[in-house]
């Protein structure tokens, strides 16, 4: 869905950032008076928290969904010990407060990849936490 530049452009002001940034971080396409999102499957397969120069939690939690769904909570995990504690936190609020207005909105599909990441949570902060450490499960009962 596009929105128009101006309307983007107050609302961006307001949090003090710029259309202008959230194009240069990465998350939003600006073209010919229209902006919108990218859409989570225009996203860098093979982007890295550390390499990304302008780092939003938006973008955190996209990168999550993506790789919950294509590598399930083993690779969403391995990203989050990436993320660190501080932004793998705040895309996880950030999923929860999408999901509520997804599934007030009945985006049905938007709804489930945010659930996906809420609900699927303890487990991948359990694994990230081993990741982090260097330790498996099998090596916590020895």
């Amino acid at each position: 869905m596009e929105g128009q530049f101006g309307e983007a452009d107050v609302l961006a002001r307001a949090k003090n950032t710029s259309v202008q940034g959230l194009v240069n971080a990465g998350v939003l396409v600006a073209r010919a008076g229209k902006v919108r999102l990218l859409k989570r499957s225009e996203y860098e397969k093979d982007w890295g928290p550390v390499e990304d120069t302008r780092l939003t939690v938006w973008e955190c939690t996209q990168h999550l969904i993506q790789k919950l769904a294509a590598e399930g909570e083993d690779g969403a995990a391995r990203l989050c010990a990436r993320l660190g504690g501080g932004k793998a936190e705040d895309a996880r609020a950030l999923a929860y407060r999408l999901f509520s207005i997804c599934e007030r909105k009945a985006w049905s599909e938007e709804t489930l990849a945010y659930n996906s990441l809420v609900v699927s949570w303890p487990a991948i902060q359990a694994k990230a936490a081993r990741v982090g450490t260097g330790r498996k499960q099998q090596d916590l009962f020895t």
